[in-house]
């Protein structure tokens, strides 16, 4: 599977479960075994679980392959290892505390986000006047 697709897909399902602070860092020049960082935030520990749940049905929907995942019975720090994508996904307090992005932060990818059509109401005249009875 494609670097950025997989990194797309990861993004996408971090997205449906309404994960937060999600940033992705490039780590191909830097001397490890991955190319990108995922780190997402989610607001309770069943949250994070299904976060991590979520990427790990994603990738598998779209024949990538995860080869495993750590932190599921705390549900505090989430690891979900694809590979050459490596996904964190933690509780703010947790994210604070480790402060991966100052770990892996040496190029951030920007990430376009879905744009959602709101239907705006249509402006309305001032309201007819009335005319007093007598």
């Amino acid at each position: 599977m494609d670097i950025r697709k997989k990194q797309s897909a990861v993004v996408d399902a971090l997205e449906d479960v309404k994960g937060h602070d999600i940033v992705v860092f490039n780590t191909a020049r830097m001397p490890t075994m991955f190319e990108r960082v995922v780190i997402a935030s989610g607001s309770s520990n069943t949250q994070v679980r299904a976060l991590a749940d979520r990427v790990r049905e994603r990738i598998e929907q779209a024949g990538g392959r995860v080869y495993g995942v750590e932190g599921e019975s705390g549900g505090e720090w989430v690891l979900v290892d694809l590979g050459d994508v490596v996904v964190h996904i933690m509780h703010p307090a947790v994210r604070s505390f480790y402060n991966l992005e100052e770990v892996w932060g040496s190029k951030q990818i920007s990430l376009k986000t879905k744009k959602i059509n709101v239907k705006k109401k249509p402006k309305r005249g001032p309201a007819p006047r009335r005319r007093a009875r007598r």
